[in-house]
């Protein structure tokens, strides 16, 4: 956990390549991953690249991820998107790393 202050606290995330189940067609691999961080901060590690079609399927579920949510719940239990794209059956795993404590009042 980073910092000692604030009144909320987000799960920090690594979205990673999980499988391919047909063609990379956009370059991918396994292993290949973003991080985000914060409530705004996307971090693509070294000089790789991520796929804008996985990038949007996995956007949506994101704040949702970053948050504690109940045992029942079923994004506390599932973790894992596919591509929008039927030839690739590209599959990425979202995974809490940390998390980080922010104050509600500094977001808008």
């Amino acid at each position: 956990m980073t910092g000692s202050d604030g009144d909320m606290e987000l799960y920090d995330l690594d979205v990673v390549v999980d499988r391919i189940e047909g063609r990379s067609v956009c370059g991918m691999h396994v292993g290949d991953r973003f991080t985000v961080t914060g409530s705004n901060e996307l971090r693509i590690p070294g000089e790789g690249h991520f796929c804008l079609y996985a990038l949007s399927a996995a956007l949506p579920l994101i704040p949702a991820k970053q948050r504690a949510l109940p045992p029942g719940d079923w994004l506390e239990r599932d973790s894992e998107v596919a591509c929008p794209d039927p030839d690739e059956r590209l599959v990425m795993r979202i995974v809490r790393t940390g998390t980080t404590r922010m104050n509600s009042a500094d977001l808008t």
